[in-house]
């Protein structure tokens, strides 16, 4: 079978909502409260299982990325979802973009960018007051920071954030990885 007769594509899809450009299309790799690490293989048209977390560690919201897009790390442009309840792998979302946590992860001698999208799916009830990332208050941010930080020390690797910044930032980084 050709790779065009296989699995749906989900890379392919357009970065922004057709009817509202505000909102961001976001494709789920991984669930919020899953232990598992999911991506998206884009040759094979299928999702692997990348890691498996620790013990008491899981995905506080789900992740997965923006079509269409590549970072300054090689994949998709990165995003974490605030909803009410978690999505599956492969299921696509309708977001608002809240902000960013801007971040470099790798080791002393390689660096690399890799920042993380947060959005709010479009009709989260919980979440339908928080408009930027600056809503959710200090602490919730260093906790998110801190899941990436200790994510990343899993596999040997720093991860550094470097700032949250809000909306605006968000949309330009997912603009300028559009392809």
């Amino acid at each position: 079978m050709g790779k065009k007769n296989g699995l749906a594509d989900p890379i392919r899809l357009k970065p922004f909502d057709s009817e509202n450009n505000h909102l961001l299309r976001v494709v789920i790799e991984t669930p919020k409260g899953s232990r598992n690490k999911f991506a998206f293989n884009s040759e094979d048209h299928i999702y692997e299982l990348k890691k498996v977390l620790p013990a008491g560690m899981t995905f506080p919201y789900d992740f997965g990325f923006v079509p269409s897009t590549k970072a300054d790390d090689g994949d998709p442009v990165d995003v974490l979802v605030l909803m009410d309840e978690p999505a599956f792998a492969g299921c696509v979302l309708t977001c608002r973009l809240i902000g960013v946590i801007e971040g470099e992860q790798g080791n002393k001698k390689k660096k690399v960018r890799n920042d993380r999208i947060v959005g709010v799916e479009k009709d989260a009830h919980s979440w339908a007051d928080i408009k930027t990332i600056d809503d959710l208050g200090k602490q919730f941010c260093r906790e998110l920071e801190e899941f990436f930080v200790n994510y990343h020390k899993l596999s040997g690797e720093q991860y550094r954030v470097l700032g949250i910044k809000g909306p605006g930032q968000a949309r330009r980084l997912v603009k300028s990885g559009m392809r």
